[in-house]
């Protein structure tokens, strides 16, 4: 759509080194659960090259976490990518997937024998990201899943209508359907640490993550435009910004990739401010470690999303 489609980033993507050994059990993973990945061939698939995406987002991780994030990585993407059928546009059914799915966090989901491919790659999921972390992790990884899942009915009616949203409902939903703060929980769980609440939910680390989940939700709506409008969505930021704006879709890009930059430079101020966070509460050096991890992990989640998605197979026009 536009040249003006990057971002200048003072913390550049890094990649991990356990990449090459990623690739084939993420392969394995999608053939034993082939049913998530059935409206798509395989072929095309790896074109996106999901264990690049990992390896970039999660670049400390060790090889077996790094396969989790792969598999991860690729259920959001199969499972987003299911509701482009008519199905996207029933809200009803859209609703009871979402509801079975959020029942398996709580352990009342449906019965292993009579689970649905999405429901048993989901619970496979679930177990391997919860295995050795907190209650206070799960509780809260839960609660995000659950917010994810809840989004997506909504996201049903929204191309059922066909009309598009402004920006405030676009934000609301948007930030749900994303899922960030499930991958910013996972952050924790695939670097083996947990960030002490005190630091979690502070302001400044509060508006660091939000600001952290913007940027790729505003950069993304850049690359997927035109697949996005050949398919009737109406939930892209370029949308709207053309709504509000008026002019062609290229500026209307160039208008989200500034509002992004404004974000990422917004995010570099609020990083400096942890330091003093830690020393605030008197943290124990390990707990600093965490602190000083979490806010890396945050940037790699910035940067690495961004260099792989200009040139991922997956939004080829």
């Amino acid at each position: 759509m536009t040249n003006a489609t990057t971002l200048d980033l003072p913390f550049p993507p890094r990649a991990n080194p356990n990449q090459a050994s990623v690739a084939p059990r993420h392969r394995d993973w999608l053939l034993h659960h082939e049913g998530l990945a059935a409206s798509i061939a395989l072929p095309s698939y790896e074109k996106w090259d999901v264990p690049r995406l990992a390896a970039f987002t999660s670049p400390d991780s060790a090889a077996d976490d790094l396969v989790l994030a792969a598999d991860l990585l690729g259920f959001y993407f199969l499972f987003d990518d299911g509701f482009d059928s008519d199905l996207g546009r029933a809200p009803a059914q859209v609703a009871e997937i979402c509801t079975r799915l959020t029942a398996l966090l709580y352990g009342d989901g449906p019965a292993p024998e009579v689970r649905t491919p999405v429901e048993k790659a989901f619970a496979d999921l679930w177990e391997r990201s919860a295995r050795g972390m907190s209650a206070r992790w799960r509780a809260r990884s839960a609660y995000n899943w659950e917010w994810y899942f809840a989004c997506h009915p909504a996201e049903a009616a929204g191309r059922l209508s066909g009309r598009l949203p402004d920006r405030e409902s676009y934000l609301a939903l948007r930030r749900g359907t994303a899922a960030m703060e499930t991958l910013f929980d996972m952050v924790e769980r695939l670097n083996r640490f947990e960030l002490p609440q005190e630091v979690l939910h502070h302001p400044t680390l509060r508006r660091m993550r939000q600001l952290a989940a913007d940027i790729p939700s505003f950069t993304n709506d850049v690359h997927s435009y035109a697949q996005e409008l050949a398919r009737g969505d109406v939930a892209n930021l370029v949308m709207i910004v053309r709504e509000e704006r008026g002019g062609t879709p290229e500026e209307a890009a160039v208008q989200v990739m500034r509002e992004a930059q404004a974000m990422v430079d917004r995010f570099v101020a609020l990083s400096s401010e942890v330091p003093e966070i830690c020393d605030l509460f008197d943290l124990a050096p390990t707990a600093r470690e965490a602190a000083r991890r979490y806010v890396d992990g945050l940037a790699s989640w910035i940067a690495g999303y961004h260099r792989w998605e200009v040139d991922t197979g997956r939004y080829d026009r």
